[in-house]
């Protein structure tokens, strides 16, 4: 039903920024970890969105993967890390802390912005029962 649409277009938009918001979230609290289960150090993860056709035209948004940045590691002089190489350097994760901030807010005002779309729908279908009262 084309009617309801708005719905399902703002419900898709709602999932993908809430994942990109996990990733986010992900990304941050790795930030200063120098290696994770595999014993390798973490790599930031970015969000790939992908339009979702729902037919006639107007589709939603669905995420297509979660890819690994492929931006250099950070190297840091720490010589008396048990994890520092021979030279006395630390790999640590490509993390850049502002960029991801910047994505956790874009996101969480993409999302309200959606909550605000399904308020303002429901509320002309609301006032639309109501003529002819």
């Amino acid at each position: 039903m084309a009617m309801m649409s708005i719905f399902d277009v703002a419900g898709s938009a709602m999932t993908a920024q809430s994942e990109r918001m996990n990733v986010a979230a992900s990304n941050m609290a790795n930030a200063d970890s120098v290696t994770g289960p595999d014993g390798q150090p973490y790599r930031a993860r970015q969000v790939v969105f992908q339009v979702d056709p729902a037919g006639q035209g107007v589709g939603g948004v669905r995420v297509a993967g979660v890819i690994q940045d492929p931006s250099p590691m950070k190297q840091v002089y720490d010589p008396k890390n048990p994890a520092a190489d021979a030279k006395g350097y630390v790999t640590m994760p490509n993390v850049d802390m502002t960029d991801e901030m910047v994505n956790m807010i874009s996101a969480s005002r993409s999302y309200q912005a959606n909550v605000e779309v399904l308020n303002t729908a429901k509320t002309l279908m609301l006032k639309t029962l109501t003529i002819g009262q």
